[in-house]
């Protein structure tokens, strides 16, 4: 048995992984996304065309865990403090969102199919919740997520999680199976949910974080991977028997240890994880397609989906007009969340279950929801003009120029700002480029010329005479310049010294064989000028406090070399001046006294 289950994973695992290899990389080269191409491959793998794979529904199951992990990811990017600031758009934005779309929706089930107004309901609230899974990898790929606009959608998301818990006590009080009467009421859920997301804040607080330190302390890099993945599990499976959502309890768990000093290093374990895993569940999603139902009422199917699409985006558009968003940002909102969700597959289930509707009522809104997801990519490229902001916010700005300038820099904010004052301090010419209309406008209050424009376009570049310039400076807030970028920048202007703010000492890592001239880490040398101060004020000697500064430079440059060699984080921190070792000098000198 043992052997016949490996030969079943080799056997299932081989056509998967090579499928989904060539259609991600065909819609990836089209520019229609990895979604896409995942679902397709699943559906062409999968029992209904090829049938080289089946068991869809226990490999979803396993695949629902990346889902998981993809909220761990999303709360170690927001704070408690950040989630509280969002609190309106979460309980507001997010509660009228599934509320309205969840009704309208079900009254168009029930004028569509004249079904009963409990299987109308089981029906169309869940098309009220979009595709966590499809929308925030969108985001983060677009660097979005931390925008205003990606945080108001990521508070709806967040709000259709919360609700999975309502939605389905709803099917279980319409329940017309004698098995459900003895299930928990739907006050008692909620207690449930309250005391899950309790347990999980203290136990972040007081398990979590010790383990944490304790495998910092210990060096062991491997362990963080276990016990990154033992968070992630452990908080969804306590959810998950509890009834309510598994994904939910690996958020909870990832917004406890966001403010950890170990947030970066479980990003950076966990991920590979998060895609491995979200890619077979939109493969398993493929798979369970039914195409069949399809073939007998493609014409319901796709009117219904269009049907879905259309009111989901007019009404979230709606909302977030009344919530005060411009207009072309409601609009995109509306087109992003537009799509049915991998949790409506849940509760169809459960409505199944609870004899509130067919089988086949289940499997063809299946299909509904999962060609709703597969158009995402589709709208959200052909509505690209539409969802862009208009040119016309930077009405009356000059766009750069070729005008012989020897120093382009991109970026003029707190650091800018230092960088391009002090070249033109000694006569350099000098090109600024920012997208910051309003600083745009303060700066030309004070004499400076700053053009309008992303200075990270190779075209907008050649523009300004980089061509001819001596130095690139960027100067931009973030780590958007990654070693291929920059190399694209060098081949384009192999004549120009490139210069990079770099956010930290992980995106100095991340610049590893970059051609540039140098990366400057943004806090550095303000940090060092303010412990410089600091010893003065305790009375340090001026030499002593010059030998301490050359020391730590020295560490921190031999340390640095060594992370980007290995890229290990944690690779030479014995050459870090630390608690620890002062102690152990301190206890050096007594003994010797």
């Amino acid at each position: 048995m043992e052997a016949h289950g490996g030969m079943s994973l080799l056997h299932d695992g081989a056509p998967l992984l090579g499928f989904a290899l060539v259609f991600v990389l065909l819609f990836r080269r089209l520019g229609l996304g990895a979604t896409l191409g995942f679902l397709v491959a699943g559906a062409v793998v999968g029992p209904q065309v090829l049938g080289l794979v089946g068991d869809a529904e226990a490999k979803m199951g396993i695949a629902e865990l990346g889902i998981a992990l993809l909220l761990f990811l999303v709360g170690l990017e927001l704070s408690p403090s950040r989630l509280w600031r969002m609190r309106r758009d979460i309980f507001g934005l997010g509660l009228l969102q599934v509320t309205v779309c969840g009704l309208v929706l079900a009254g168009l089930v029930w004028v569509a199919t004249r079904f009963s107004l409990g299987a109308a309901l089981a029906l169309g609230l869940p098309l009220a919740l979009s595709s966590t899974a499809q929308v925030l990898p969108l985001l983060q790929s677009a660097g979005r997520l931390r925008t205003d606009f990606g945080e108001r959608a990521f508070a709806i998301l967040l709000f259709q999680d919360l609700s999975i818990v309502p939605l389905i006590t709803i099917v279980a009080a319409m329940s017309r199976n004698p098995a459900d009467q003895g299930g928990p009421p739907g006050w008692m859920l909620g207690l449930y949910t309250v005391g899950a997301i309790i347990g999980l804040v203290l136990a972040g607080r007081f398990l979590l974080r010790p383990l944490f330190r304790l495998i910092g302390n210990l060096g062991e890099r491997e362990m963080f991977v276990f016990a990154g993945l033992f968070a992630v599990i452990a908080s969804a499976a306590v959810m998950e028997a509890l009834g309510l959502s598994a994904a939910l309890g690996a958020f909870i768990a990832g917004v406890m240890l966001a403010d950890s000093p170990y947030r970066h290093e479980l990003e950076a374990d966990v991920e590979p994880f998060r895609a491995i895993l979200l890619g077979l569940f939109f493969l398993a999603v493929g798979m369970a397609l039914d195409l069949n139902a399809i073939a007998e009422r493609p014409f319901f199917v796709a009117g219904m989906a269009l049907a879905l699409i259309a009111a989901k985006a007019a009404l979230i558009m709606v909302l977030g007009l009344v919530f005060g968003m411009k207009t072309r940002q409601a609009f995109a909102l509306g087109i992003l969340l537009s799509q049915g969700g991998e949790f409506g597959f849940v509760l169809f289930a459960q409505a199944q279950r609870a004899l509130l509707i067919e089988p086949a009522a289940a499997s063809i809104f299946g299909a509904i929801v999962t060609l709703s997801m597969a158009t995402t990519p589709f709208l959200m490229m052909a509505t690209k003009r539409l969802r862009a902001e208009p040119v016309a916010s930077s009405e009356g700005l000059d766009v750069p120029r070729q005008d012989g300038s020897n120093a382009v820099v991109v970026g003029y904010g707190r650091f800018g700002q230092t960088v391009a004052q002090m070249l033109i301090g000694q006569g350099i010419p000098v090109t600024i480029i920012d997208t910051d209309v309003e600083m745009i406008q303060t700066a030309a209050d004070f004499g400076m010329k700053v053009y309008y424009g992303d200075g990270t376009r190779i075209d907008l570049l050649r523009q300004a005479g980089a061509g001819d310039a001596q130095l690139l400076l960027f100067c931009q807030d973030g780590d958007g310049l990654d070693t291929d970028k920059l190399e694209g920048l060098h081949h384009a202007f192999p004549g120009a010294s490139i210069f990079v703010r770099a956010y930290d000492r992980r995106s100095v890592m991340k610049m590893k064989g970059a051609p540039i001239a140098g990366a400057v880490r943004e806090v550095l040398e303000s940090a060092i000028v303010m412990g410089r101060r600091a010893m003065q004020a305790v009375g340090v000697d001026v030499t002593e406090i010059d030998k301490t500064e050359s020391e730590y430079r020295r560490r921190d440059y031999e340390r640095l070399k060594v992370q980007r060699e290995t890229g290990d984080l944690y690779a030479a921190r014995d050459s870090m001046f630390s608690q620890a070792g002062q102690a152990a000098a301190m206890q050096s000198d007594l003994e010797r006294k």
